[in-house]
Order: C-alpha cells, then structure tokens, then sequence
C-alpha cells in the first residue's frame, strides 16, 4: 500500500464522519463539506490504486 492510498482512504473515512454529523446537527454546510472531502479522498486513494498496480505489473 503506498502513502496515495492511505491519505486517500484517510480522507474518506474523514469525509464520511463528516458528512453523518452534519446531517445529525442538520448543518447542511458541514454535510456538503463532508461529501466533497469524502470524494477527494476516493479520488486520491484511487489514484493510488492504479500507481501500485502499475508498480506491481513490472
């Protein structure tokens, strides 16, 4: 696993926390907040994904 990945799934998992307690406060800022970073942190570990796959095929 490189550090893509990790910061990435980080990131969501930040997201994902993030997005529930705004919607339990009913701050809907902080959910929309919570749902962009929960997205870029898919995006980054993804993008992790594909480099170590590449790094694994040669």
């Amino acid at each position: 696993m490189n550090k893509d990945q990790v910061k990435g799934r980080v990131e969501e998992g930040k997201g994902k926390i993030k997005e529930t307690v705004g919607k339990v406060i009913d701050n809907e800022q902080m959910e929309v907040e919570g749902k962009v970073q929960k997205n870029v942190g898919k995006g980054q570990a993804g993008y992790g994904d594909v480099k170590e796959n590449i790094k694994k095929k040669h």
